[in-house]
This record gives structure tokens, sequence and C-alpha cells, in this order.
């Protein structure tokens, strides 16, 4: 008789532990679910429109530490949307807040208002990513691309 009623134990016990486990992975697929659908989501930087992203690019590199930084005027920048400093050195940064890669326009407006500014370094950041052309233009005319990941990155850090 007490055999049997240990067995019943266990078996209950192993009924509970069950319950417990799939509730472990159910949670645990609700969890990877939710974040997989936050990492699908737009960021709230792909919602701003060309200025307002140019702003907010601003404000960042100041929290990164640069220094000096301005936005220059909407029409007629010379290729640079925000002019900055960080450590010594200067930058003339090209803004782009696109829903499509970023081609080699964007890498010649750098390059342009790197000279124009009389900056030690051009580069384009944006919420995208760059096209393969861009990226070897960039090369050759040593400017920095910051994309999609490093504007992510920057964020997180910031958090």
């Amino acid at each position: 008789m007490e055999e049997l009623l240990n067995l019943e134990t266990n078996i209950e016990l192993i009924k509970i532990l069950a319950i417990i486990f799939a509730l472990i992975i159910v949670i645990v697929m609700i969890t990877l679910f939710i974040k997989r659908k936050r990492s699908i989501k737009p960021e709230h930087f792909d919602m701003l429109e060309g200025h307002e992203f140019e702003y907010y690019c601003a404000d960042l590199l100041r929290k990164k530490g640069f220094i000096e930084v301005e936005v220059t005027k909407g029409s007629g920048d010379y290729g640079a949307d925000i002019l900055a400093e960080k450590d010594g050195v200067t930058y003339a940064i090209q803004c782009k807040c696109y829903t499509a890669p970023i081609g080699v326009k964007a890498i010649q407006e750098a390059y342009a208002g790197r000279d124009y500014y009389d900056r030690m370094v051009g580069a384009v950041l944006t919420n995208q990513y760059f096209t393969t052309p861009a990226v070897e233009a960039a090369k050759k005319l040593k400017i920095l691309l910051w994309d999609r990941g490093y504007l992510e990155s920057m964020l997180e850090e910031d958090v």
C-alpha cells in the first residue's frame, strides 16, 4: 500500500513539474516574441523629417562628448548638416534620414562639406545602411560612414 502511495505522489510531482516546465517555455516564447517585435518596430528617429533628424543627431553627438555642435542652415549647407569637434578633431557631418540605403551622393556631399568648412573629418550619419558603391566611394574619399548600427550603438550607450 505504501509503495502505491509513493507512486501516486511521484506521479503528481511529475505532473506539477511538467506544468511548471510548460509554463516556463510559454514565458520564454512570449518574451522572445516581444523582443523580436520591438526590434522590427521602427525606431523613433525613423519618423523624423530631415531637419528634425539633424537636430536629433546634434543632440546625440553632444551627449557623446562632441563640442561646438552646430546645425547648419537647411538649404545651401554645402554638404554638411552638422559641424562639431571632439578631442581636437573637427567634423563636417551629413545627415540622412531615409527609408532606403544611402548612395554615393551623400558621400560626395560630406566630402564637399568637409572641404568647404575646412574640417579634418567628413562623415555621413544615417538611420539606414550604405550601398556598396557608397562604401567604396567613402573609402576612396576618406569619409566616415555612421550607419544605423552605429546610431543604435550610440543610443544604447546613452541608456
